[in-house]
């Protein structure tokens, strides 16, 4: 009689420490600390770098709109390095949607940094510009926080053992911390698209959803653990 080895799907693996698992944990990690240092990398820089009819240390309407201001390296660095980091994301042996949703991400996250949206009030948008890069530009915004959604909700939430009360405290307290993510980025996304009828600014909504999706990627690479580790060895060499 013969046995197979049976793939683990979608959970944390058990001993963690191989080169494979160890990447993929930085990979996550990765995406978390460009995820949430983006909202305050725009202010900071459109501070420095003020563009001639924009307040320089106001708020502009949305995110988006910092691809006119001095912030636009960052803007688009971003869009374009999590572009790659979900492209080629992995995800787990045998589990094919996470592959399918990163790239969707992916995609979506190029068509954001292609595409701009119309420029602020005050300034006058590119030659080659189009109105249809904008209805593009926010499309492809909502196909990227859906794909955010989709990673915190459910996808790192999946586990080969069904229930949940089996499973690792430490995994159950990543799983709430993601699915409290996920609500964040819903919530957001309503609040953001009430202006279509109110007309206020989105800025903060899209800068918190920003953060709890970047807080999600962070739980699931589990940075606070390396995080200690990395405090831990510090201390030793300190002795």
């Amino acid at each position: 009689m013969t046995y197979s080895t049976p793939v683990v799907t979608n959970q944390d693996p058990p001993g963690g420490a191989t080169p494979d698992n160890l990447s993929q944990q930085a990979h996550r990690r990765l995406i978390g600390i460009l995820g949430f240092l983006l909202p305050f990398l725009l202010l900071l820089l459109a501070g420095l770098l003020p563009t001639v009819g924009l307040p320089r240390w106001g708020l502009l309407h949305s995110v988006s709109e910092y691809y006119y201001t001095g912030a636009v390296s960052v803007f688009v660095g971003v869009l374009f390095a999590l572009a790659l980091f979900l492209l080629t994301y992995p995800g787990y042996q045998g589990v094919a949607v996470d592959r399918v949703v990163g790239r969707a991400g992916g995609l979506a996250a190029i068509a954001v940094g292609v595409f701009p949206t119309s420029a602020p009030e005050g300034l006058f948008e590119p030659s080659w510009w189009r109105s249809y890069m904008a209805v593009v530009h926010y499309a492809s915004a909502v196909v990227l926080f859906v794909t955010f959604i989709l990673f915190a909700i459910w996808l790192f939430r999946k586990s080969n053992i069904p229930r949940r009360r089996d499973r690792p405290l430490d995994k159950r307290h990543r799983d709430d911390t993601c699915l409290a993510c996920g609500i964040v980025m819903i919530v957001c996304i309503i609040w953001a698209g009430s202006s279509m009828r109110t007309h206020a600014p989105i800025f903060i909504p899209e800068s918190i959803a920003i953060i709890a999706f970047a807080v999600s990627w962070l739980t699931k690479g589990e940075a606070r653990k390396a995080a200690m580790q990395a405090v831990r060895k510090l201390r030793e060499r300190m002795k």
